[in-house]
């Protein structure tokens, strides 16, 4: 299955950005991918690390803000937003269980490098992000504003991690 990155259409890129990509030996994408396993959104789980000079400085998975487990597994069933086809990135405001921008990966990732000593040399780090094909505005604002240089997106992203595409692996990621 291979992607043409060139021809990619993101819902979001900011200007003069390029989104890299990585194969899932990389051992920040494999770390990324370990990150992801630990969130609590069953739909779409992804895991977001931020690498400074060859070490991991900050890491984090995105989280479903449904409080009980039983609601998330309705969420997961239930998505009010895939149910109407809402793009992704678009309208989490229809769905109490998609999460905001504030539950990403890529965005808490940059929050909890902020709450380190760590965030000052954020200055030309990198994000690798697995679990998702692209980056919102609102995390890419963050990321942007703690000097975030690169982005790195496991190789195919477009096609495995995105649910219009017919040959994504959502729901079978760790498989």
């Amino acid at each position: 299955m291979e992607s043409d990155q060139k021809n990619i259409k993101y819902p979001y890129l900011p200007e003069g950005r390029t989104i890299k990509y990585v194969d899932g030996s990389n051992e920040y994408m494999a770390r990324a991918k370990e990150v992801a396993r630990k969130s609590n959104d069953q739909q779409q789980p992804t895991g977001a690390v931020i690498v400074c000079g060859g070490k991991i400085i900050s890491e984090a998975s995105n989280r479903n803000p449904l409080p009980y487990k039983f609601l998330v597994g309705l969420h997961k069933k239930y998505c009010i937003r895939h149910m109407l086809k809402i793009p992704s990135g678009q309208k989490y405001w229809m769905c109490p269980g998609c999460a905001s921008h504030e539950n990403h990966g890529e965005y808490r990732a940059v929050v909890s490098l902020l709450k380190k000593q760590e965030w000052a040399i954020s200055e030309g780090c990198d994000l690798y992000l697995w679990g998702h094909w692209w980056c919102c505005k609102p995390c890419w604002d963050k990321m942007i504003s703690v000097g975030i240089r690169d982005v790195y997106l496991l190789d195919t992203s477009n096609i495995i991690f995105n649910l219009s595409n017919p040959n994504n692996i959502i729901g079978h990621q760790f498989e």
